[in-house]
């Protein structure tokens, strides 16, 4: 056991969804905590011009271009082909989409997209990162959820669902894989001022609404979740596993 601090030094980790946003702050995050970062994304071009940024910081980066949505096998494979370079340390489950809409005329098939891209991911892939884990018997997963995993608005209903589930995918996984040495935990953002919240903070209204109904009045800033997130996958999180970690500026604590 180390001396249970806050630094990845030698670690190597894989951040899903990362070319931009919250992913990439929190590969930021990571990196200048000492580690590793395996960044991942769809688009190519994106991806490595995220890459370019972080290696401009003179952090220890590398990209691996593929789908969170692609099958099983395919999924294992490029997982086999990261870690053929370094056994995957840390596993930070980012990627998601949000798709807004009246619930009663929502298309069936995007309501699979959400939970498809927001849950069954999330299992897929910490399932095929956690097989590697289990034979060494060590390793970190932090699944990103929601303050909408215990709270919704309308028109986000198959959002709320997708992260209240990864919500107990979460817990499941500290259960089932804690044995084995492996902590799973749970970091939920509240309203963050990313591109996938864009139309909303440019809403002079549904800003004045947030700040008013958060207790410290305002947005989050990405930045800010950079240091809960080296906590959980610190030791200095070492006893800390099936945990949800809310990083809201207090908007699930009051009505």
């Amino acid at each position: 056991m180390s001396d249970r601090g806050f630094g990845l030094t030698g670690r190597t980790a894989l951040v899903t969804g990362s070319s931009a946003g919250i992913g990439l702050g929190l590969a930021r995050a990571l990196g200048r905590a000492g580690a590793r970062v395996v960044l991942n994304g769809r688009d190519p071009a994106r991806l490595d011009a995220a890459r370019a940024t972080l290696a401009a910081e003179r952090l220890e980066v590398s990209a691996a271009p593929f789908d969170v949505l692609d099958a099983p096998d395919a999924l294992a494979a490029q997982i086999a082909a990261i870690e053929d370079a370094a056994p995957l340390d840390i596993l930070i489950n980012n990627a998601g989409i949000q798709r807004r809409g009246a619930l009663e005329s929502f298309p069936p098939e995007t309501f699979d997209e959400v939970i498809a891209t927001n849950l069954t991911a999330a299992f897929r892939v910490g399932q095929a990162v956690a097989r590697g884990m289990i034979a060494r018997r060590r390793g970190v997963i932090v699944n990103v959820c929601s303050v909408q995993s215990e709270l919704t608005r309308p028109g986000i209903a198959p959002y709320a669902a997708s992260k209240g589930g990864l919500k107990m995918l979460t817990k499941g996984m500290a259960t089932d894989w804690g044995p084995h040495g492996i902590r799973v935990n749970g970091l939920a953002p509240g309203y963050f001022r990313t591109e996938l919240n864009a139309a909303l903070a440019a809403d002079a209204a549904f800003s004045g609404w947030l700040e008013n109904r958060t207790p410290l009045r305002r947005w989050g800033e990405v930045g800010e979740l950079g240091g809960p997130a080296v906590f959980l996958c610190s030791d200095a999180a070492s006893f800390v596993t099936g945990h949800i970690l809310y990083v809201d500026g207090g908007v699930t604590a009051c009505l």
